[in-house]
């Protein structure tokens, strides 16, 4: 398993110093000329595959794809400063981009490219845009378990009877604002009270990431588990629709369990490039970006309205989740810190 860095900072000296010089090297090195873009990729593959395809072919323009964990990637760029090869960086989740408007290195995003996009899923002040959305929920195994005895509420995960049952991925940053928002609804100590309950029950089944715990769930390992929606619909996907043996569910209206997560991107102040990385942003926001992402195989929300999502998933409109904002999520420090003060990461 990974270990998490508190709120992105120590990602970097934890790396070691042999590992940090191959992601530099790597980071560091173009593969094409002095006019290409270079991005940071902390996205699914596929989908930032199909958004610089049909980018590279309506402009001409050329982009490097480097991917990475978004919070090592985060990371680099502190470390690289005004040095940085990088253009642009794309993220699964906005904490990474909010840690780094806060060490001031990125540049702001052209107006009408944010305006594209709710004010909402984008940078409180203007320095990302959010692209697709994601919302968690509880994924259980169909044999294992009726829908009459799921849980309504994520605190109802902590409670005894799913000891030894319970899959987590508590490294993964994806489960990081399901914290924030418990701690936000119940406060700093009932956070800290549930986080002991999830780590007792979910100890059997810790995994690295969410993909793993779709298919820990779906195979009868494990009972249940919390995922963001679109990590279900990849596996059903991938596997066949007879391969699928278990089934996703909503936590109750507004619970702290039931969050939507937004991926961004954002350009970096060090840029050279600063008029093809804002005509890349306001691609991947734009009408035919955003139908590039409903299409693609990630079944990731576009945020673009009147583009609706892939495979029949409910409109991201309908959804009710917990009211908590890019802001209040902040740069991933705050659950890090709970989660390391019980023991749940390193």
């Amino acid at each position: 398993m990974r270990n998490v860095k508190t709120g992105w900072r120590r990602g970097c000296l934890l790396l070691g110093t042999g590992v940090l010089l191959a992601v530099g090297i790597t980071a560091c090195g173009s593969s094409g000329g002095s006019n290409t873009l270079v991005l940071y990729n902390g996205q699914h593959t596929e989908t930032t595959d199909a958004l610089v395809s049909a980018f590279e072919h309506k402009t001409g323009i050329e982009v490097s794809v480097r991917t990475n964990d978004e919070d090592v990637l985060a990371d680099q760029i502190v470390q690289e400063g005004a040095n940085s090869p990088a253009d642009l960086i794309f993220t699964e989740n906005s904490p990474a981009l909010e840690y780094l408007q806060g060490k001031n290195l990125l540049a702001p995003v052209d107006a009408s490219t944010l305006s594209m996009v709710s004010s909402k899923d984008n940078s409180p002040d203007g320095d990302w845009v959010g692209v697709s959305a994601r919302v968690s929920v509880l994924v259980y195994n169909t044999t294992m378990l009726r829908p009459s005895q799921l849980p309504t509420s994520v605190l109802a995960l902590a409670q005894p009877q799913w000891k030894g049952e319970l899959a987590i991925a508590p490294s993964e940053t994806d489960f990081q604002p399901i914290v924030s928002a418990v701690a936000k609804a119940y406060g700093e100590q009932a956070a800290l009270k549930w986080l002991e309950g999830i780590k007792t029950n979910g100890l059997s089944h810790e995994y690295a990431d969410n993909e793993t715990i779709t298919s820990s769930v779906n195979s009868g390992q494990a009972e249940i588990g919390i995922i963001n929606q679109y990590y279900w619909y990849r596996l059903r996907a991938e596997s066949g629709s007879a391969a699928m043996h278990s089934a996703i569910a909503f936590f109750t209206p507004r619970d702290p369990g039931y969050v939507e997560d937004i991926s961004g991107a954002a350009i970096l102040k060090s840029t050279h490039h600063l008029r093809q990385a804002q005509e890349f942003l306001a691609f991947i926001v734009s009408k035919q970006g955003q139908e590039i992402i409903a299409q693609a195989d990630s079944f990731e929300y576009p945020l673009f309205p009147g583009v609706a999502a892939a495979d029949g998933q409910p409109p991201l409109a309908s959804l009710q989740p917990y009211p908590i904002t890019v802001a209040e999520l902040g740069d991933g420090s705050f659950p890090v810190s709970l989660m390391t003060k019980v023991g749940l990461v390193t």
